[in-house]
């Protein structure tokens, strides 16, 4: 029984979507594959709401499977813990973000942006919405674009 749960894990590890943490990667990604950017702020080991919404959203198997097929996810993490510190390339990768996109400093924030990096949605906070409702939402601003 260890065995197949092992087993389990690994493949929904393997299917899991990758979070990039550099955004010039990322939005070449998102020009050569013709996908959208979810940009997320998120404090990572302080913001009780960031947690909720990475585990209530961003973990499910239905929100990876449309990610994979449909995003190029980039986290800009701002961790306050000695422990998850970040080297100081990606924290000041990370504040530079921050200025473009989050300039209010806003935690949980999401963005959902083109692969130019031009804003089609935001969401301010903790969504505390099922996945299938997150989904049907960045569904809304690409169908109608």
């Amino acid at each position: 029984m260890k065995l197949i749960s092992s087993l389990f894990f690994a493949v929904l590890l393997a299917l899991s979507p990758e979070w990039k943490t550099d955004f010039a990667n990322a939005q070449k990604e998102a020009i050569d594959s013709h996908k959208y950017i979810l940009l997320n702020f998120s404090g990572s080991d302080w913001c009780v709401p960031c947690i909720r919404m990475t585990k209530d959203v961003f973990e499910t198997a239905v929100f990876q499977k449309f990610s994979q097929e449909n995003l190029v996810l980039v986290r800009a993490d701002f961790p306050r813990s000695a422990k998850h510190k970040l080297e100081a390339k990606q924290v000041q990768h990370n504040e530079a973000l921050a200025e473009k996109y989050n300039p209010e400093g806003k935690f949980p924030y999401t963005i959902l942006l083109d692969s130019n990096g031009k804003v089609l949605k935001t969401w301010d906070g903790y969504t505390n919405t099922s996945p299938e409702d997150f989904i049907a939402q960045i569904n809304k601003v690409s169908n109608a674009r």
